[in-house]
């Protein structure tokens, strides 16, 4: 059989695919898979347009109505003064109604709308928890991958070393007691390095239950990177920001605005209600005596209810919703002091993450230093294998502890700027900036 055109051409992309290199993923293409993919922001996607739809519902309260009626009554009548009559009584009716004066109804159309607002306000806020939460579970892959690429760079050092001990045991130079330290030391990070591939795995499932797909490779930090301090500077206008614009805050000062307006929804229930009311209406057969009569009446006028008396209800009404007001205002300033300690908190957690950055790019320098040090002071023999092992543990744990000092400190970023709702896709993508393909960023060094 002679492989048909068609064949020929999904041979030829089967096989450009295959050979097409695999592309690490970034942070922005995770967040565009999370957007699409994450339940949680799905569900506060899905009620907040559930909350819209309580607009279109209190306006409905303002406008007219308009019901049509019609109704069919068989009739058998027998007098005692005449023959028995059947007959089929017969009415169609149209009713208009009309508000022109209900205050209730106008503050519940006020109300529908700052529910909008507050819905609005939760849905940024899951918007912002979910850049949060994908940045923590991408950086904690990357944390992930160093803590195992860390312990196999030092696994192969000890190897290194555990071989130049054997030999230098052989030819009598060193005792057994090098040898063993440095396959003690070999053993214990083989049993780290699998509880670190495990770890590794975990990391991966948790980001790609939030992306909704597999995760592979991830972009890395940029080497030699140079973070920045927030802007503004100044702690005061990070706490006021928060105070003031903190998606949180915003939410519950609307509730608030909500709970004052119940209290004069529920005392308009003492006003007078004013109404249009209409009806056209046609009778046939009414009764007995108008067989085969038919009647049309038309009827537009205006309808006043005035309430006076309701058993105490209105007022019983009244005074819950003023102590759920009470209670909003206090909820309001709850949130405001949560924002406040949580700028605080973010801020003093960034300008701390980039003073310990800085002294663990020291202490890595040091590391190193001091590790050219112990290797040259033991190929002369003024120190011992177990001060070489020591010298290479501190330069990996340095460099792993560097890596996560990093990533803290870009996640404290972030969640400053959530405390003062200001967190979205610019901000992602900012950081984005800083990844580059794990081929050009190696985190571990052999020195």
């Amino acid at each position: 059989m002679r492989p048909t055109p068609t064949l020929k051409a999904l041979a030829a992309a089967l096989a450009l695919g295959a050979a097409a290199p695999s592309f690490a993923l970034d942070l922005m293409q995770a967040w565009r898979a999370a957007l699409a993919n994450d339940a949680q922001l799905a569900s506060a996607r899905s009620q907040l347009q559930a909350t819209r739809e309580r607009v279109p519902q209190a306006r409905a309260g303002l406008l007219p109505s308009v019901n049509a009626t019609a109704s069919l009554m068989p009739q058998s009548v027998d007098p005692n003064v005449g023959p028995t009559r059947d007959f089929t009584a017969r009415t169609y009716a149209i009713q208009l109604s009309y508000p022109l004066f209900r205050l209730q109804n106008v503050e519940s159309f006020e109300q529908s709308k700052l529910q909008v607002s507050a819905g609005e306000a939760q849905y940024a806020q899951a918007t912002q928890d979910l850049a949060l939460r994908l940045s923590q579970a991408y950086f904690d892959v990357l944390a992930a991958q160093d803590n195992l690429d860390t312990l196999r760079a030092q696994m192969r050092a000890i190897s290194e070393q555990l071989a130049a001990a054997k030999r230098n045991f052989e030819v009598g130079t060193a005792t057994i007691t090098d040898q063993q330290e440095a396959q003690a030391r070999y053993d214990l990070a083989s049993a780290q390095e699998i509880a670190a591939r495990n770890d590794l795995e975990v990391r991966r499932a948790a980001l790609a239950q939030l992306i909704g797909q597999p995760v592979g490779e991830l972009d890395v930090l940029r080497p030699g990177l140079v973070l920045e301090g927030p802007q503004p500077a100044g702690e005061a206008e990070w706490v006021r920001n928060a105070r003031d614009n903190n998606l949180v805050v915003q939410q519950q000062r609307v509730a608030s605005e909500i709970a004052r307006r119940e209290i004069d929804r529920q005392r308009y229930g003492h006003y007078p209600t004013v109404d249009v009311v209409g009806s056209l209406q046609r009778v046939e057969n009414s009764s007995y005596a108008f067989v085969g009569v038919r009647t049309d009446s038309t009827m537009l006028g205006l309808q006043l209810s005035i309430p006076i008396y309701a058993g105490g209800g209105i007022e019983a009404r009244v005074r819950e919703a003023a102590a759920s007001h009470a209670r909003s205002q206090s909820d309001l300033e709850n949130a405001r002091r949560q924002a406040e300690q949580g700028a605080r908190q973010a801020y003093l957690g960034l300008n701390s993450g980039l003073a310990q950055v800085g002294a663990l790019e020291a202490a890595e320098r040091s590391s190193r230093l001091a590790l050219e040090s112990n290797l040259l002071g033991y190929q002369v023999g003024v120190r011992i294998n177990i001060d070489v092992l020591n010298a290479q543990q501190q330069l990996y744990s340095t460099q792993r502890d560097l890596a996560r000092a990093r990533y803290d400190a870009l996640l404290n970023g972030l969640r400053l700027k959530s405390t003062a709702g200001g967190l979205g896709e610019d901000d992602v993508a900012q950081v984005n900036t800083l990844l580059v393909p794990p081929a050009s960023g190696r985190r571990v060094e052999k020195p």
